[in-house]
């Protein structure tokens, strides 16, 4: 994606290349691992999660290298030659599984897996967790305000509003979560998003008055005129200007495309746009509204309110996925020389399934989802026996009779990508498609029904006898 940027080996936190050179001096580099990668929490309070930024994390994976001013660098951090001669030819060489992009995806689950050397599967975690929760949580945030846009398009305005260049990320998961287009230029060069504005209270502001303002843009731009329209007055100056203008465009063979409300009561104001507009003969002239928007407020302004609104610019809530400051992903060792490892945990909720695993999704008669079961990965899911509560395994819950489909697939094999990066219009359809499978109760946004995810009998048996094992090493005497 930001092809201006090479040799992204320093894009780790700096433990993980200390623990590399750990790995390396105590006679570990050549051991094998499995990582999860996986989330414990919807974010914003809600029932599901889409799954962005695979195809962003496995471009910048194959320009994860180290430059000779890279190894300089590391070199004047204390690292040793011997490790630093081994980062000169560092490329992973691994293997990753995924579920697909806009896949929908539920707390606790591997969403992703890496295998390959320790090595090479502990330098990417960073950058993994730093792509994937990042454009997870901005796509969940903008499918929540499709939802309720509905056939109403949405257009991502958030770059002045995002962190850094991470707003290039966050306009390709906004497009994913829904978002018909973008105000920014480079994302939409990058990701071939269509790219979409209006003008700024400064371009009026820079004229005597308001119409004068107008008319100069509608000269410069008739094909497409977009007004805002509340510099001043947007009842007693913007709309009527506006009308001015729209009907001169009319005369000469153009249109007005749209009027932009930016600020007060956007229901009051729309309304009263709406009945100016079409009492001038420009019924065909859309409303486009902008300010602090978000899920809640699209959904109160369209059904709560019925505010003729046609298309919402939404910036800062979107595209900082206000009010969660991130998604809890996590990437979890599994396992080691084909031997399970797990992390234990005084709360059970963090204490994480060991050994190499799949995940399958089972669908109820009418083709819904119905429960997500992670299983071992070498184990037969023929005889659909039950899947247990991971926390409460007194509960569970009988497959006999549900068709499912696995989720994890290849994506990386020896180190070279395999999969298609598809755009992010091609992502939010799968999204959409997959998400019109969930029942109606996990998508609510006021206490969302909590979806279900099981683990197999041999992984709950595998867990208990590892958890026996590990407290008997660590705690007897």
């Amino acid at each position: 994606m930001l092809n201006f940027i090479q040799n992204l080996g320093l894009y780790t936190d700096f433990y993980e290349l200390a623990m590399a050179q750990g790995y390396y001096f105590c006679g570990k580099k050549n051991e094998t691992a499995t990582f999860d990668y996986f989330f414990r929490t919807n974010p914003f309070q809600g029932g599901f999660t889409v799954f962005a930024g695979l195809a962003d994390f496995l471009e910048i994976l194959e320009q994860f290298t180290y430059s000779k001013e890279d190894i300089e660098f590391l070199k004047a951090q204390g690292f040793k030659p011997e490790f630093l001669n081994y980062l000169k030819k560092f490329r992973f060489s691994g293997n990753i599984f995924s579920m697909q992009e806009g896949e929908i995806v539920f707390p606790n689950e591997p969403v992703l897996k890496v295998e390959s050397n320790i090595i090479e599967a502990q330098l990417v975690e960073s950058l993994l967790l730093n792509i994937l929760n990042f454009e997870s949580l901005i796509a969940t945030k903008a499918f929540r305000i499709k939802m309720v846009a509905g056939e109403n398009v949405f257009s991502d305005f958030g770059l002045r509003r995002a962190q850094g260049f991470g707003s290039i990320y966050a306009s390709r998961a906004a497009c994913i979560g829904g978002a018909s287009s973008t105000s920014n230029v480079l994302a939409g060069k990058l990701y071939g998003i269509p790219v979409t504005g209006t003008i700024a209270h400064s371009w009026i502001q820079s004229f005597d008055n308001e119409l004068d303002a107008f008319r100069t843009y509608s000269q410069s731009n008739p094909e497409h005129v977009i007004l805002l329209v509340d510099t001043y007055d947007t009842l007693r100056s913007g709309v009527p200007n506006a009308i001015i203008v729209g009907n001169e465009l009319k005369e000469k063979g153009y249109r007005l495309k749209a009027i932009r409300l930016d600020s007060g009561d956007l229901a009051y104001l729309s309304k009263k746009a709406r009945k100016m507009l079409d009492d001038a003969g420009l019924n065909d002239v859309k409303i486009i509204a902008s300010n602090q928007l978000n899920e809640h407020v699209v959904q109160s302004l369209l059904h709560d309110q019925k505010a003729p609104i046609d298309t919402f610019g939404i910036g800062t809530e979107m595209i900082t996925g206000k009010p969660d400051a991130a998604l809890d992903g996590v990437y979890k060792l599994a396992e080691v020389n084909h031997q399970p490892k797990m992390k234990l945990s005084e709360n059970i909720e963090k204490t994480t399934l060991p050994g190499n695993k799949q995940v399958y999704r089972f669908f109820d008669a009418t083709g819904n989802f119905s429960i997500d079961g992670i299983f071992c990965s070498d184990e037969s899911i023929q005889d659909l026996n039950p899947v247990y509560h991971p926390v409460y395994p007194e509960k569970n819950t009988i497959l006999k009779g549900l068709n499912y489909e696995s989720l994890l697939s290849s994506v990386v094999s020896n180190g070279k990508v395999i999969v298609k990066a598809n755009s992010p219009a091609e992502i939010h359809n799968y999204a959409i498609k997959r998400a019109a499978c969930l029942p109606v109760e996990h998508k609510r946004f006021i206490s969302p029904h909590i979806y279900k995810v099981g683990i197999s009998k041999k992984l709950l048996e595998k867990r208990n006898a590892l958890t026996k094992q590990l407290n008997t090493q660590n705690y007897s005497k």
